[in-house]
């Protein structure tokens, strides 16, 4: 990205607000640093924020609580932190729109790993959106690369967060053509997930939901057994 990415950290734990803030910034990042939903609704007003990386066991407001304000805001990308066995809270996270997760104790390089391929995806999406294609059409839809934006087929936007929309975007690229849950690992979070991670799933749920495609008949995005997931839909680039 041509500007420096500027990173907001929300996490109550003092040492690692203060280890995440120097290791960040001596890799090129502007960071903000704040303890609590309180301190970043504060905060959110006074500066354009690239990324959000999250605790999800902040005091007094949630973690999830304060996502579901973040996400209302705008569609800054989120990296959630979590503990180790709190896998509800983390399928609850994706779902509101978390673009990833890193689970604690964490090794700050790969945090940072983290954090530039979210800012990679994001930023390559925008050049896609400025590149000779300007929309997709498919069964009625139509994704605006250039606004990121979806319509429904009565011309109403829904609301897509950064990982809905890439996921959207890898499928419409490849339609009609079985994508594993590894090859969209591979595409969307570069092979930083678990095999067993749960999150392609997640994705592809609340995807569907927006579509108004219902899972158990699903008839845009199809669930192949022991395969993946495909796009079943021709698809119109202008």
């Amino acid at each position: 990205m041509e500007q420096t990415p500027h990173i907001l950290i929300i996490d109550d734990d003092r040492e690692i607000r203060d280890l995440l803030s120097k290791f960040l910034e001596r890799n090129q990042m502007r960071v903000t640093s704040v303890r609590d939903g309180r301190e970043a609704r504060r905060v959110w007003g006074q500066g354009h924020y690239h990324l959000i990386v999250l605790d999800l066991m902040l005091p007094g407001e949630s973690g999830l609580d304060l996502a579901r304000w973040l996400r209302s805001q705008a569609n800054v990308p989120i990296i959630m932190l979590t503990a180790m066995n709190e896998e509800t809270d983390r399928i609850i996270g994706l779902e509101l729109g978390a673009d990833d997760y890193v689970t604690k104790p964490f090794n700050p390089r790969e945090l940072l790993a983290r954090i530039r391929a979210v800012l990679r995806r994001v930023s390559e999406s925008q050049e896609q959106g400025s590149s000779e294609t300007r929309e997709i059409l498919f069964a009625g839809w139509r994704l605006e690369l250039a606004r990121r934006r979806l319509l429904n087929p009565d011309g109403a936007e829904i609301s897509l967060t950064g990982g809905e929309y890439d996921l959207l975007l890898a499928l419409l690229e490849r339609p009609n053509r079985v994508l594993t849950r590894d090859m969209l690992l591979d595409l969307l979070r570069g092979r930083q997930a678990g095999p067993f991670d749960r999150a392609i799933d997640v994705a592809v749920s609340r995807l569907r939901r927006k579509l108004e495609d219902d899972g158990r008949n699903a008839q845009l995005i199809k669930t192949v057994r022991g395969g993946g997931y495909v796009l079943a839909a021709d698809v119109e680039r202008r």
